[in-house]
């Protein structure tokens, strides 16, 4: 049976600077994979180097071209490519459905599937073969959440369009994460705090409130052993992944 680590690993995590993905950057660093982090603070990329000790950064915002290229180009000079391709970049309006501007939608498009879409293009050259490419995705897709209409339909479409990176480059295993309850991360720092009390009250009355959480650092863990070992089958595919908390009842979304 193989080892289930990533140590030797080339393992680039974009969006490595917050929630999910600066855990898992930790995890792979400390277990002694060659790490690339990317994710528009450099501050916070510099201290997850620092605390995983080692590694290379490269500071880029995924929603231009330009950023991603970035991300590739850091990639082939530093790594000589890539086992496992890690994106955790994400935005979450809190916003009523009337109230969903196209300006909106284009935000949350443009950041939850575009730039995800854009990052696995340009580090397409630099896959090596049979690479890992995980992205995360959200329980509310399916269970729809007052106020996250915008949201949960960008996770939906994020799954799809893996589906469709799976179809045309089956050289390749493409894994959508779908991630429950997960706190502290990001995830509710731009929602406005009045609207979020109004949600909170029809999501509690639909029986849809968290009630127990997942840790960052837990799924980090969870999701490293589960991608250490799957690269060491590369006849095996890992096409999807749920991480929910320990609940009868799957509740709202924190990723």
């Amino acid at each position: 049976m193989g080892e289930r680590s990533l140590a030797g690993k080339r393992v680039a995590v974009v969006g490595a600077s917050a929630g999910i993905g600066r855990a898992f950057a930790l995890r792979a660093g400390k277990e002694g994979a060659e790490l690339l982090v990317a994710a528009r603070r450099t501050d916070r990329l510099e201290e997850v180097i620092g605390e995983a000790g080692g590694g290379s950064a490269v500071t880029a915002d995924v929603r231009s071209e330009h950023g991603c290229a970035q991300i590739a180009e850091a990639a082939r000079d530093r790594l000589g490519g890539i086992d496992l391709l890690f994106v955790s970049v994400g935005y979450a309006p809190l916003r009523m459905f009337a109230d969903t501007t196209a300006d909106s939608w284009l935000e949350v498009m443009q950041t939850n599937v575009v730039s995800v879409h854009q990052v696995i293009r340009s580090c397409l050259p630099v896959l090596a073969p049979a690479a890992m490419v995980s992205a995360l995705s959200s329980e509310t897709v399916g269970q729809p959440r007052s106020g996250l209409g915008a949201y949960s339909s960008s996770k939906a479409a994020l799954s799809e369009s893996l589906n469709a990176w799976r179809t045309e480059h089956p050289e390749f295993r493409f894994c959508c994460v779908t991630v429950g309850g997960t706190v502290p991360t990001e995830f509710t720092s731009d929602f406005d705090s009045e609207l979020l009390g109004v949600v909170v009250q029809d999501w509690l009355a639909r029986g849809l409130l968290q009630e127990t959480f997942m840790s960052p650092d837990d799924v980090a863990d969870v999701l490293a052993g589960a991608f250490a070992s799957a690269l060491n089958f590369p006849g095996v595919g890992l096409e999807q992944l749920v991480l929910l908390p320990p609940s009868s009842v799957r509740r709202a979304a924190t990723t």
